[in-house]
């Protein structure tokens, strides 16, 4: 893969009253192999949106995604997706939705179960491989989740707020382990949140997204995520640097949140 491309990307959704809503606009942005980028903003901003359309479960209004030279017309194996929710097989077992990518693209057990193991123990699911999904907490079904993901070798991996549903320990454990395999791997990851402070973290490049219509705001290249790898994520909030940008962007963000309610307020 030589990068990902998102090319002029608008989306219009048309209602059944006739009326439409704007959800992006001219979104363009380039990743190299191996970026880690952190994608926020205010509700109605169009983050899910534009994931999607780089998952190619929709298709854009006007542009286009490229992916190693490639347009994108669809889903694909080359992208992979954790959701909020793991989105995992409740009746399988852990081992089993881990090798699930695998086994639907016809390879044997042979040629896989030493990879969905190694991942296991990556993701520190080994001693769990067995049980089923529904006796798994929240943390560990994430675990899951990414495991899976990482199974099919995708060249990147997008994800829709996958630790947004967790305690806050556990989503600090888990913001680590992202970092963990996204040094270890390589892979190119874009990562949706609502969390300033998360989006700090897990972003070497982190996208401030303005809504009606959505399109990108502003962009920081930080050294946190980098700085977090192997680290105790609380000493990087003492870096200097933390404090002022994670008050720059609240401030930027409730900015945009005040104006959007006010915009209602006049609708009204």
């Amino acid at each position: 893969m030589s990068g990902l491309s998102i090319q002029n990307i608008s989306m219009r959704f048309d209602l059944p009253n006739g009326s439409s809503v704007q959800a992006l606009k001219n979104v363009t942005l380039e990743l190299k192999e191996g970026d880690l980028m952190s994608v926020l903003g205010p509700s109605g901003c169009g983050k899910t949106t534009l994931l999607n359309i780089v998952a190619g479960f929709l298709a854009p209004t006007e542009g286009e995604i490229v992916l190693g030279g490639k347009p994108v017309h669809g889903p694909g194996p080359e992208r992979g997706m954790v959701f909020q929710q793991g989105a995992l097989f409740e009746w399988m077992s852990v081992r089993d939705n881990v090798a699930f990518g695998p086994r639907m693209k016809g390879q044997r057990e042979a040629e896989y179960a030493e990879h969905v193991d190694h991942l296991l123990d990556v993701v520190g699911l080994q001693d769990f491989k067995e049980k089923a999904i529904y006796e798994l907490s929240g943390g560990m079904q994430q675990r899951v989740a990414l495991a899976r993901c990482l199974a099919n070798d995708p060249d990147v991996i997008l994800m829709d707020e996958p630790l947004g549903a967790l305690d806050a320990l556990t989503r600090e454990k888990m913001q680590g382990l992202v970092l963990k395999l996204w040094k270890e791997t390589g892979k190119t990851i874009i990562l949706i949140t609502h969390s300033v402070e998360e989006a700090l973290l897990l972003g070497e490049r982190l996208l401030v997204m303005a809504p009606r219509p959505g399109r990108i705001h502003k962009e920081y290249r930080l050294p946190f995520a980098e700085m977090g790898v192997g680290a105790d994520l609380r000493e990087v909030k003492k870096h200097e640097l933390y404090g002022p940008t994670r008050e720059e962007i609240l401030s930027m963000i409730w900015d945009m949140e005040e104006e959007i309610m006010g915009r209602s307020e006049e609708s009204a």
